[in-house]
C-alpha cells in the first residue's frame, strides 16, 4: 500500500508529514519505556528488518492482484505500540530512499497510513481482546490474528479519507472506498496469518520477549483430591542474564529475514498490490509522478548492472535487510540510552 508521489496533493501531503513527525516524536518518548528491558533495542531492530523482508513477499489475493504485510500489528504486539510505529517508519524510510518504493513527498502519507493507523488500530483491538479472553498464549495468538486482520482495511479506509481530502484525480469517493476496502479485507487475511504465525513462534520459544504477552502468564494449577486448585505463590527464581539472552532468537530471526528477502522473494507474486490495482482500475494514478530516487542503484528492489534477475533481487533484499537492521537497531539503541540517562541514580536522587 505504498502511496507514490502524485496521488495526494501537496497541502494534504504536508499536513500528513506534520502528523507523522508529531507521532514519531511521541513514539520516541513512549519507546523509552517499552525499550526498558536489556537487549530489547536489537530485537526491535530485528523486527524492522523482518517486516522489510516479509513486505517483499507479495502473495496473490484475487485475479491479477497481490498483497503484502503492512507490519503494524506484528511490530506493536512484539515490541510495543510506540516502538512499533518507529519500526514501520524505519522500514518505510529505507524503502523510499533506497528502493524508490513509496513517494518521498508522500512519506508522511505512508507513515500516517501504514505505521500509525495500523499500529493504533491493531494494538487497540489486541488489548481489548486479551483483556476478555482467557490468559493464555493461545489467546495472545488469536488476538494477534484478529488485530492484524482489522488493521489492514482500517489503513485502506484511512487512505480513502486522505484521497477524499487531497486526491489529485476526480474519482468518486464511493468507488475508491468500495474497491480499496474490498481488496484489503482479503489482504488482511494474509496479514493476520503471517502475524499470528510469527507471534505464536516467538511465544513458543521466548514468551518473555513478546510485549503483548507481558503479565498474561497463567497461574499454575495443581490437582488436589480430583480438583484443580491454584498452586501456592512462590518467589521468582533469578535467572542469570546469560541464560536470558535473546541472541539465539536474534540470529534465527536475522537468518530467516535474509533467506526470505534474498531467496524466497524471487517467487513472490508479480501482480500489482491492492493499491496499485485499484489505482489503475479507477484512474487514481493518472497524475502519478516519477520517484525522486528512481535512479537509485537499488530502485525497484534490484541491483544496478546485475543482469541476472534472481541474483539482482536477492542481493537487493539482503542489502535492504542489512541496512534496515542496522538503522533500526541504532535508533532504538539511542532511544534506550536516553532512557537510561533519564533514570540514572543522579536523576532519581532526593537531593538531601
Amino acid at each position: 500500500m505504498h502511496v507514490p508521489d502524485g496521488f495526494i496533493n501537496a497541502p494534504t501531503s504536508a499536513v500528513t508529514g506534520v502528523v507523522a513527525a508529531g507521532a514519531i516524536a511521541v513514539s520516541l518518548r513512549g519507546a523509552r519505556r517499552e525499550l526498558g528491558q536489556e537487549r530489547t533495542a536489537p530485537l526491535a531492530g530485528l523486527v524492522a528488518a523482518f517486516i522489510f523482508a516479509v513486505q517483499m513477499l507479495n502473495f496473490p489475493v484475487a485475479a491479477g492482484t497481490s498483497g503484502h504485510l503492512l507490519g503494524g500489528a506484528l511490530a506493536a504486539i512484539l515490541v510495543g505500540p510506540f516502538t512499533g510505529v518507529l519500526c514501520v517508519s524505519v522500514v518505510l524510510l529505507m524503502q523510499g530512499i533506497l528502493f524508490a518504493d513509496g513517494g518521498l513527498t508522500a512519506l508522511g502519507v505512508n507513515i500516517t497510513d501504514m505505521a500509525i493507523v495500523t499500529t493504533v488500530v491493531a494494538y487497540t483491538v489486541f488489548r481489548g481482546l486479551v483483556t476478555v479472553l482467557p490468559r493464555s498464549r493461545r489467546s495472545v495468538t488469536a488476538a494477534s490474528f484478529v488485530a492484524a486482520l482489522l488493521s489492514v482495511p482500517a489503513a485502506a479506509l484511512a487512505f480513502t479519507l486522505l484521497y477524499g481530502i487531497g486526491g489529485t484525480t476526480d474519482v468518486p469517493l464511493g468507488k475508491v472506498a468500495t474497491a480499496m476496502i474490498g481488496v484489503h479485507v482479503l489482504i488482511g487475511i494474509g496479514e493476520a496469518v503471517i502475524t499470528a504465525l510469527t507471534v505464536g513462534a516467538v511465544l513458543a520459544v521466548r514468551p518473555d520477549l513478546v510485549y503483548g504477552a507481558r503479565g498474561l502468564t497463567r497461574k499454575l494449577k495443581l490437582r488436589v483430591n480430583g480438583e484443580l486448585v491454584d498452586a501456592p505463590a512462590v518467589q521468582p527464581v533469578t535467572v542469570p542474564a546469560t541464560t536470558r539472552s535473546p541472541r539465539k532468537l536474534w540470529i534465527t530471526g536475522l537468518v530467516t529475514s535474509l533467506v526470505l528477502a534474498g531467496f524466497v522473494s524471487f517467487y513472490a507474486s508479480a501482480d500489482p498490490d491492492g493499491l496499485e490495482k485499484v489505482a489503475a482500475d479507477q484512474g487514481i494514478d493518472k497524475k502519478a509522478e516519477e520517484h525522486a530516487a528512481a535512479d537509485s542503484p537499488l530502485a525497484d528492489y534490484g541491483v544496478e548492472d546485475v543482469d541476472d534477475a534472481r541474483l539482482s533481487g536477492g542481493l537487493a533484499g539482503v542489502i535492504g535487510v542489512g541496512v534496515t537492521v542496522v538503522a533500526g537497531s541504532t535508533v532504538f539503541w539511542v532511544v534506550r540510552r536516553r532512557r537510561t540517562r533519564d533514570v540514572s541514580p543522579t536523576s532519581t536522587s532526593t537531593g538531601v
